[in-house]
């Protein structure tokens, strides 16, 4: 479900369920009113996955460099819903949204700290490896 205008605290619910795992950390830094500029932007498109009427991941495009790029910035389910084959059907949904505004690509990033599983899946529906960088990460406490 394509979710508009989403509160702050409901984001920052998702991000830290799909995101503490991997130790994703650049939303995390931001006050309310930055993250709710960063989400509610014409060019940032989020997809909540439910099941069960639960919210199992979600899914963050951003459109600001069209007609050239599409950048799917974050992409993961929440831990009770992973190994249940909901991951490339989501991934698939996201892709096609992503698709759907024309570009001239679609990207995708990923790191070691994700699922080992991840970048397979990423292979497997299309995108290749392009580069790679290393970064320096905090982890949740």
């Amino acid at each position: 479900m394509q979710a508009r205008n989403m509160p702050p605290a409901f984001y920052r619910y998702l991000y830290e369920q799909v995101g503490r795992p991997h130790h994703w950390s650049l939303r995390r830094a931001l006050d309310d009113d930055e993250l709710a500029a960063t989400i509610h932007a014409p060019s940032t498109e989020i997809a909540v996955l439910y099941v069960d009427g639960s919210p199992a991941g979600f899914s963050e495009l951003d459109l600001s460099r069209l007609p050239g790029k599409a950048e799917i910035v974050y992409f993961g389910l929440t831990p009770d819903f992973q190994g249940r084959g909901l991951a490339r059907f989501f991934l698939s949904e996201t892709i096609f949204a992503a698709w759907a505004h024309d570009p001239g690509t679609v990207v995708i990033h990923t790191n070691t700290l994700d699922s080992p599983l991840a970048l397979r899946l990423y292979q497997k529906m299309g995108f290749s490896p392009v580069g790679w960088s290393e970064e320096e990460v905090e982890p949740w406490v």
